[in-house]
């Protein structure tokens, strides 16, 4: 029996159950040579070994195959559509694969989203209270920049986040954390942003209120 295998040593391995405790349908999604790739209207194009393309809606759990549209089964290409996101080598309905631009690990992101991407391990979004390594202070996320710390600029200084003295042994080329003081985003309407090199915050479970 041939199951999935990565498309490569650094993609996900979708590891297939016990065949003796599957339906039929569920060891051909497993087992056969299917060729999946996502349309742009949100659908899954699936080539089987015959040849045939079929489409998947997944919002519709519906199939064009005479096995879904006259038998109304669960097919094998909705099967294995499932099989290819649960990978993670595709992305669900709405989503888009990215890498995150922190850890580099495969996830899903809005389509409409721009860089950066970050996944829900490293993901930080404004008013997120995060704490600074160097100095203890609590500081709120403001925004999360496409710039990598060698490239965003500090206008006080003229030097890069990278180049600021207290950012030495911070990766280069980390993204770029927009924060104010706690403080201070609790007392102005417009406190004063600071750039910061995401490694050097600590994530905390809090979010600033009102």
């Amino acid at each position: 029996m041939t199951l999935l295998k990565p498309t490569s040593d650094s993609e996900p391995t979708a590891l297939a159950p016990d065949p003796s405790t599957l339906s039929s349908r569920a060891v051909r999604a497993w087992t056969e040579r299917m060729a999946v790739r996502k349309r742009r209207d949100g659908t899954y194009a699936v080539t089987t070994e015959s040849g045939h393309t079929y489409v998947v809606d997944l919002r519709e759990h519906s199939c064009t195959c005479p096995d879904y549209e006259i038998r109304g089964e669960r097919c094998k290409h909705l099967r294995r559509v499932a099989i290819e996101i649960t990978a993670r080598r595709l992305a669900p309905p709405g989503r888009q694969r990215a890498r995150c631009d922190v850890c580099e690990e495969v996830t899903f992101v809005p389509e409409a989203v721009e860089p950066p991407h970050l996944c829900g391990n490293c993901r930080v979004a404004p008013g997120d209270i995060v704490v600074d390594r160097e100095t203890g202070d609590s500081l709120v996320v403001a925004d999360v920049l496409t710039e990598r710390a060698d490239e965003y600029v500090i206008e006080a200084t003229g030097k890069t986040v990278a180049e600021h003295d207290t950012n030495d042994g911070y990766p280069t080329d980390d993204v770029v954390v927009e924060v104010t003081y706690l403080g201070d985003a609790a007392r102005n309407e417009n406190p004063r942003r600071y750039a910061f090199p995401y490694s050097r915050l600590n994530h905390t479970e809090a979010e600033l209120v009102g």
